[in-house]
């Protein structure tokens, strides 16, 4: 290795760069000098030369000198603290005040280690560290997450099924009989309701983050302007200014025909929609003070009280871009007003005079956007005390992005705790064979830590505030992120560690107080050992039909042959168990080959890949399936209802191809058998997609398209209150609940 490439590679490994690591196929990869170059520059560490890596060295090194202690320690609960402490001293006191008020003091002495190192600390929770006269936050973390267990023995009462399941879905894409355009927070209190009638004990959506009001083409739940706040268009104003006052606006707006018509869509056109919606929650806010009665109105003043300068900054921010909007008289002018980094100067920080002044100049403007946000959080505070009524043992499972759009909200109010000039993505792998480019912003492990975590703890309150559980998307990213610099294409990006440990920590703490489950969505190119890790703290895995197969031979020359799916019983414990997920093909879908034929007609074919040639390999996987099903005892053990089939006869799908045994075609996707198959798993908790519930043929997402698919548009046909009417449905249930 030559000097200036030794340079280079201690530089990347002092700033968290993976030099080296396995791909999606196992194969070794390792970064390519003119990589390193790229992603070091744009974390602003100089590395042309060996004096300017020196230089980066020494910056990093004196970064880290200048504080004693970080801002924010972890610790195992009943475990030794080490304590990093720069001096020589051997030994130091030490005071503790604890959360409730307890005070321990003692002596720190220094271990093998060089670690000042303090005896075990009883108490989970947040303490507050002396160490001398230096003061610390000490995070002392329970042994494991919340649990699926812990949350069934906490309501004895529930109406439980033989095997805890969960409906999962996409709430935009649910109906109600009235002219909302979209699946409502109400639509999803409904639901819940309807689904714990059945025996679920959870219902998981869509992440419901805070989009761009002022920017409604921007609708993607996975590329928000905020992961701290919440998408408007999901409240349901009715539920609280009532229905007679909605009428009211809806007729002096004259906007009934637009509402009804995008009612009637099966494909929602979320601009025209949010200008309806927006419109008549501006009707509602104009006239707040006569429309809402005194107790409503104290409910508000009492949110924005406790939402202090958080929601007063997204509120500017909303309020800021929308005026920045309105004056924009071209389209580069639009853009940069879309861009808070193409702001003014004076207005690019939250705490700058001129925002200051701005929310002295219009606190109507900022009202209204503070007043959107506590519509959103009643709606989901009262559909997860539907869901809990009702008797559903976790309720709602919210879900959260990895990352925010970089020119949003979120990423205005955390400059110093969220990386910019790069985007998160994925390397290839394979369903994705060209790599992915999300387009969104992650926190900065660096600005974490010198922040003491802030940023990742007020995320994670935000989200699990009114939540049984919470679904962290690409939980990989607690222990890596590949991280693609502005511009580039997704396969020059690198992997970054982050502080796997310290954040798996504060994710057990805060999913205790908030009694929630955590699910850490571990798919893609996965770290050896994070699986392991994310198991220990009991960070329930997801276990996807797809993908649980077993393991490939070692020559690994066989590509023709298509891996044996494992049994359900085989597969990981320690996870929820799910046929499919927003991103891959539903059951009816998958069996038919539609993802390939989707792919194959927006030209996302990878390299020698062909749609014939995949179709191939589908029908030798639907093959591989069926015998195992078949050997499972699942297609023998289906429950035969006369007439519950409906077209299909008494045997349902399998009519076409006899009782038992022959594989059903391409176009009759044996999906009660598959679902008695998921049932089979031994994992906590089993969440079905509505989508495979009724059969559907569609994913509501393909990965790496932005046009072309009608990604988060699509809609259903079935009224949520009528859901588990539907003959074909309950048949389906009943294999999910493993009943008979």
């Amino acid at each position: 290795m030559s000097h200036d490439a030794d340079a280079l590679l201690r530089l990347a490994e002092r700033a968290g760069l993976q030099a080296q690591w396995r791909d999606a196929w196992g194969r070794p990869q390792a970064l390519t000098e003119d990589a390193l170059h790229a992603v070091l520059a744009a974390l602003d560490l100089p590395c042309d030369t060996p004096g300017a890596c020196e230089s980066s060295l020494a910056r990093l090194a004196a970064d880290d000198a200048a504080h004693p202690l970080p801002p924010l320690l972890t610790a195992d609960q009943g475990q030794p603290v080490a304590v990093p402490w720069p001096h020589t001293l051997a030994q130091r006191p030490y005071r503790l005040e604890l959360e409730d008020g307890r005070v321990i003091e003692g002596i720190a002495r220094r271990n093998a280690d060089g670690l000042m190192e303090i005896p075990p600390v009883a108490d989970w929770g947040y303490h507050r560290l002396l160490l001398g006269d230096v003061a610390t936050t000490l995070a002392v973390a329970p042994p494991r997450c919340y649990g699926v267990a812990d949350a069934l023995a906490a309501n004895p009462g529930a109406v439980q099924a033989i095997k805890p399941w969960g409906l999962s879905v996409q709430l935009y894409s649910l109906r109600r009989d009235a002219p909302t355009g979209l699946g409502d927070l109400t639509t999803l209190a409904l639901t819940c309701e309807a689904a714990a009638r059945e025996g679920a004990d959870a219902v998981a959506i869509n992440p419901l983050h805070a989009g761009f009001a002022g920017l409604p083409a921007r609708y993607s739940p996975y590329a928000p302007s905020s992961r701290i706040f919440h998408n408007a268009l999901y409240a349901d104003p009715a539920a609280v200014f009532g229905q007679d006052a909605v009428d009211q606006g809806i007729a002096a707006l004259n906007i009934g025909h637009r509402l009804a018509a995008a009612e009637a869509r099966d494909e929602i056109d979320w601009p025209t929609l949010s200008v309806a919606r927006h419109a008549l929650l501006r009707w509602l806010w104009d006239r707040h003070d006569t429309l809402l009665g005194a107790d409503a109105q104290q409910a508000f003043a009492a949110f924005r009280a406790r939402g202090g300068s958080g929601l007063l900054a997204h509120a500017c921010f909303e309020a800021i871009q929308a005026s920045l909007l309105a004056q924009a008289s071209n389209d580069d002018q639009r853009q940069a007003a879309s861009d808070w980094r193409q702001w003014p100067v004076t207005l690019r920080s939250p705490g700058s005079p001129a925002v200051a002044a701005f929310e002295t100049q219009y606190p109507q403007e900022i009202g209204y956007h503070a007043f959107l946000q506590w519509l959103a959080a009643h709606g989901l505070e009262t559909a997860q005390q539907r869901a809990r009524a009702a008797g559903m043992a976790v309720g709602l499972i919210a879900d959260l992005a990895v990352g925010t759009d970089p020119g949003g909200s979120h990423a205005w109010m955390r400059q110093t705790e969220i990386l910019n000039g790069f985007h998160a993505g994925a390397p290839p792998d394979v369903y994705n064979p060209l790599g992915q480019d999300w387009g969104v912003a992650v926190f900065s492990p660096r600005g974490l830590r010198r922040n003491g975590y802030a940023a990742f703890i007020e995320m994670l309150r935000a989200n699990l505030a009114h939540a049984g559980g919470l679904r962290i998307d690409h939980v990989l990213g607690l222990a890596r992120m590949w991280l693609v610099p502005a511009g580039a294409p997704a396969t020059a990006g690198a992997y970054l560690t982050y502080p796997l440990d310290d954040l798996l920590r504060l994710v057990a703490i805060e999913s205790w107080r908030q009694r929630a489950i955590i699910i850490g969505e571990n798919l893609g190119t996965v770290p050896e050992t994070l699986n392991t890790a994310l198991a220990a703290r009991g960070v329930m895995g997801i276990d996807v039909l797809w993908f649980e197969r077993q393991p490939a031979d070692e020559d690994g020359e066989d590509t023709e042959t298509p891996a044996p799916f494992l049994p359900p019983g085989q597969w990981p414990a320690q996870a929820v168990a799910t046929t499919t997920t927003h991103d891959l093909p539903t059951i009816v879908g998958w069996w038919a080959g539609n993802d390939i034929a989707w792919r194959a007609r927006l030209h996302q074919l990878g390299e020698g890949e062909t749609e014939a040639g995949l179709m191939a390999m589908r029908a030798a996987e639907r093959t591989a399936l069926w015998q195992a099903m078949c050997a499972g005892g699942v297609v023998n053990d289906v429950d035969v209802v006369d007439g519950a089939y409906g077209a299909y006869g008494a045997y349902g799908a399998y009519g076409a191809y006899g009782a038992y045994g022959a594989e059903p075609d391409a176009a009759s996707a044996p999906v009660e058998a598959v679902l008695r198959w998921l049932t089979r798993a031994r994992t906590p908790l089993r969440l079905v997609p509505v989508e495979d519930l009724l059969g559907a043929a569609e994913q509501p997402n393909l990965p790496g398209t932005v046009s072309g698919h009608p990604n988060w548009q699509r809609r259903l046909d079935a009224d949520v209150r009528e859901l588990f009417d539907h003959a074909e449905v309950r048949v389906r249930v009943a294999a999910v609940r493993g009943d008979g």
